[in-house]
């Protein structure tokens, strides 16, 4: 098993570090690059204009980082009167430490559809929920807590940018070097992915075992020609989650 890690930043690379342990060759390459967002100045007054009560989630590590370091600079705090989500475990954890906050999460669905079974999501008459994120994302949460009675707010905490680096060629490079396992931890991802694979190894790559971390990924992936057999879904989108389910994929294999 030769495996090709997009997941960006310094967490892709930690997973390929940690697979090189385990003795499974593992490479990184990122498709994009995280920015700070365009809209982060705006943050302490906004965090400012919201009501007791209201709600502030973040969607990653990458939106707690950029809001933490903003508000840092800027002599501000989170507010202790407002209620903090997060969409799963460890970014939770990270957000509680660095907002000093308390931060809820859903335990056993890690994405949005477990936020919104939350009890604090069902009646939202006259919220208003701050979402800080990328320049993009899932429409699911505000969509849903919108119907629910709740006002949406979005905050560009950071930008994914595609990287400059030639990325067919890159691609034609894992395919040489043997790469038939890859992992993707967003739709941009395995959109982005799949567009930049030269059509003469388009193939390759719908042959290659997809690691994906939701069943909405999962779903495009088909979309876009995978076999259900090639498509492994990892529990949780965390890098020991994945770790693992690689693991275990890999045991059975041999």
């Amino acid at each position: 098993m030769n495996v090709l890690v997009t997941r960006p930043d310094s967490r892709g690379q930690e997973l390929v570090d940690m697979l090189n342990e385990k003795q499974i060759f593992a490479i990184h390459q990122p498709l994009f690059i995280i920015e700070a967002g365009q809209e982060l100045p705006l943050l302490p007054t906004v965090l400012s204009s919201l009501n007791s009560g209201d709600y502030v989630f973040a969607v990653s590590t990458n939106a707690v980082d950029y809001a933490v370091k903003t508000l840092s600079d800027t002599g501000f705090h989170f507010r202790t009167d407002l209620k903090y989500f997060a969409v799963g475990q460890r970014t939770a954890k990270y957000f509680s430490e660095k907002a000093q906050q308390a931060v809820i999460y859903p335990i056993d669905s890690e994405n949005s559809e477990g936020v919104l079974e939350l009890p604090e999501m069902q009646m939202l008459q006259d919220k208003t929920i701050l979402i800080l994120r990328a320049n993009s994302g899932r429409e699911l949460l505000a969509e849903k807590a919108i119907q629910r009675g709740a006002s949406i707010q979005y905050l560009e905490c950071y930008r994914r940018e595609p990287v400059k680096e030639d990325i067919p060629e890159k691609l034609s490079l894992c395919k040489r070097l043997g790469v038939d396992t890859i992992i993707v931890t967003s739709s941009e991802i395995l959109a982005l992915l799949y567009e930049q694979t030269k059509a003469d190894n388009r193939q390759w790559l719908l042959d290659c075992h997809l690691v994906v971390v939701s069943q909405r990924i999962a779903k495009i992936a088909k979309q876009m020609g995978w076999q259900s057999d090639k498509i492994i879904l990892s529990d949780k989108a965390d890098n020991v989650s994945l770790m693992n389910t690689l693991l275990f994929k890999f045991d059975k294999s041999n």
